[in-house]
């Protein structure tokens, strides 16, 4: 009789693992074989139930950083035929360090008489303004708070790639600390519309929602640094459409040193203005298939000019593109080759006015060196 148990028992043991090796599953490892479903490789690190690692990410990340975002209020006033009138503006702004000092927007308090600073505790602070960078839209205020506050630590914007992630923290239309995610989807943008319709070089763009008043927020990473400053938004009447641009964080870094030193900041500034060309499009102008950046103008009595730098002296039409021709191809910025549209104004963010700049230019044929010693960005580009 216990034999006859036995038997039956095996039977049914082997009978399930037929029928469950059919269905695709791996009973020894815990987890569907190809094409047998949702992979589950077993118990993870991820706090909570049903959330993903993704998801305990955003989380962690929002939680650690919320503290150091803040709401920026700036105050116009105006006046009318009858009266003056007060004109309120709304941002945001990251702390830098717990002594007070905020990171954000030049366009945040551009103009203001006054700047207002609310913490998530809502304790307010009225601002300071430290250090203005116009040429790039950046401002470093100060608050003087009565304890120490959380901060921020800074990144490094040279090392983003396209397809990686990023969070946007700010105060979006008033709506206090909201969190968006997406990923980089392009890097070294070039944006018309700045502070006084100035072009902004070298941007990220991001399809992680950024609307009015998230100007001044921070970009971060998935491991919480902060990789750029949301600075402005390409869509119809000021709302999202997926397509954001934020300021690279190396870009205040400069500006942040200097200040950090007791020095005047001042941002240098070359003078020309470029398009990268490469491959198809570089051969079709018989120039270097390697390509580079081609000038298309050159400010009178900038850098560039006092150099000789040249720019195009036509205009053709290639397939869809019209391009200048004729000036010099820039192959390579202090010993590195160009490789992207903003390779200047990533070697810009580390130099000063009456800095030198060693660029490499592909001239009637050849190749020659010219060293550019570089001016000044004007304080107010219009």
């Amino acid at each position: 009789m216990k034999k006859r148990i036995l038997w039956i028992a095996l039977a049914f043991v082997a009978g399930f693992v037929l029928l469950t090796s059919r269905a695709g599953w791996n009973l020894s490892r815990w987890k569907p074989m190809a094409g047998a479903g949702r992979l589950w490789s077993g118990p993870t690190s991820v706090q909570g139930a049903g959330l993903t690692s993704d998801e305990v990410n955003n989380i962690d990340i929002y939680r650690s950083s919320r503290d150091a975002t803040v709401y920026i209020t700036s105050t116009v006033y105006r006046r009318s035929f009858w009266d003056v009138y007060p004109v309120k503006d709304l941002g945001s702004g990251f702390i830098l360090d717990e002594s007070g000092r905020i990171l954000t927007n030049h366009h945040v308090i551009s103009g203001s008489n006054q700047v207002e600073v609310t913490l998530p505790d809502q304790t307010k602070y009225p601002a300071q303004v430290l250090v203005r960078d116009r040429a790039d839209d950046l401002a470093l205020i100060q608050i003087h708070p009565k304890k120490k506050l959380p901060f921020l630590k800074l990144g490094d914007s040279d090392k983003l790639q396209v397809g990686q992630k990023v969070l946007a923290i700010g105060n979006p239309f008033g709506l206090e600390l909201t969190l968006t995610t997406g990923v980089v989807s392009s890097l070294g943008r070039t944006i018309q519309g700045g502070q006084n319709e100035q072009p902004l070089e070298g941007m990220i763009q991001t399809d992680a929602a950024i609307n009015s008043g998230n100007s001044g927020g921070p970009l971060l990473d998935s491991q919480g640094s902060v990789i750029g400053i949301n600075t402005a938004i390409y869509g119809p009447n000021g709302g999202n459409i997926g397509i954001g641009f934020a300021m690279p964080i190396n870009r205040a870094k400069a500006m942040l040193d200097d200040y950090q030193s007791g020095k005047s900041f001042r941002r240098a500034r070359l003078g020309v203005t470029v398009v990268y060309i490469a491959g198809d499009l570089a051969q079709a102008l018989d120039l270097p298939r390697e390509g580079g950046l081609l000038v298309q103008e050159v400010g009178n009595g900038s850098a560039a000019a006092s150099a000789g730098i040249r720019g195009a002296r036509e205009l053709v039409i290639i397939g869809n593109a019209q391009v200048g021709v004729g000036g010099d191809l820039i192959v390579s910025v202090d010993g590195k080759p160009v490789d992207r549209q903003d390779a200047i104004s990533r070697a810009l963010a580390k130099k000063r006015a009456g800095d030198t700049l060693e660029l490499t230019v592909y001239r009637a044929g050849r190749k020659m060196t010219v060293k550019v010693r570089l001016g000044e960005a004007p304080d107010d580009p219009a």
